[in-house]
């Protein structure tokens, strides 16, 4: 019940609302106030055809560009207890075929790798449509899907500004290694360079893109990760030819190894990374003449530089 004001009775009195009819009716002279009123709230009923099946669902799916029919089209299902009248029409639907069947099964990988990877859904709408596109030059015939979905993630996640290495996606993959992702990459690239005449862009990486995720695998402290961003800025200004993970992997070294708390071992940076050791400790010798310029000094001074091991030629 509410308040509200009623002409016959010139003053605020209780309403009570009856939903089966839509009326609002005063409960001190029964004057209907509004009749055939819509009630605008959440229609959580039961559509389900057996009573002990609870399934409050009112909606069907997001309307998704990227397919034919929009994610719209009727599908007839045969449910446990169907009887044989849904099982002929479901039969009769699936005989029809549905273009739309391969696309939709890429789409589901796309997210399951996604959400694995913990990335944004900017990403995944990115990914599912560069293989949208993929789909129709009608050249994702006989490859092997999950390297071809793996390759959409990695440029999309460069595109967006959120790189991810070759190995933490390979990590995520069971059907494709990381040489069979890294062609299948530069197949679409070769192939939407086709389509649009150039070639794609795919965002340039720096060293800087993986710092947060790599620091926050080695639990890092924020003073400790605010000196490995400082350093990796500083390090941009010497000819340093390494990769960007490379270097970020190899300035978080450096810095461990001045941390006061607790210093991880090569090892753990590594995996936290995905470089391996020799290409750290290769990328470590390139930086530590430079150390005492790039390191902050307000984190280390030239007299703490001294406990930097030195790298063997």
């Amino acid at each position: 019940m509410s308040d509200t004001y009623c002409t016959d009775c010139k003053r605020n009195t209780e309403v009570v609302f009856d939903h089966s009819a839509g009326d609002t009716v005063c409960s001190e002279c029964g004057l209907v106030l509004e009749s055939r009123s819509i009630d605008e709230t959440s229609e959580w009923r039961t559509f389900a055809d057996e009573s002990g099946d609870h399934d409050p669902n009112r909606v069907g799916g997001p309307v998704n560009p990227l397919l034919s029919d929009a994610a719209l089209s009727t599908v007839i299902s045969r449910g446990g207890n169907g009887s044989a009248a849904d099982a002929s029409l479901a039969r009769l639907q699936n005989r029809g075929g549905d273009p739309d069947r391969a696309i939709v099964l890429a789409f589901k990988t796309i997210s399951n790798m996604a959400d694995r990877l913990s990335l944004v859904t900017t990403i995944k709408d990115r990914a599912s449509e560069i293989y949208k596109r993929l789909e129709d030059q009608k050249c994702t015939r006989g490859r092997n899907l999950e390297a071809l979905v793996a390759a959409c993630i990695y440029i999309a996640c460069r595109q967006e500004g959120k790189p991810r290495t070759v190995k933490e996606i390979c990590s995520i993959v069971a059907g494709a290694t990381k040489k069979e992702i890294g062609r299948a990459k530069e197949f679409i690239v070769k192939q939407l360079k086709v389509e649009m005449g150039q070639s794609m862009e795919m965002g340039t990486i720096h060293a800087g893109d993986y710092l947060r995720r790599f620091c926050s695998n080695l639990g890092m402290s924020n003073e400790e990760v605010k000196a490995v961003q400082e350093t990796v800025q500083k390090s941009g200004d010497f000819d340093i030819r390494r990769s960007p993970i490379s270097i970020a992997a190899a300035i978080i070294f450096m810095i461990n190894q001045l941390s006061a708390d607790s210093k991880k071992p090569l090892r753990d940076i590594s995996i936290a990374t995905t470089v391996a050791e020799g290409t750290i400790k290769n990328a470590y010798k390139d930086l530590h003449p430079h150390a005492a310029k790039i390191i902050p000094e307000w984190y280390a001074k030239e007299r703490d530089l001294k406990n930097l091991s030195c790298p063997r030629s």
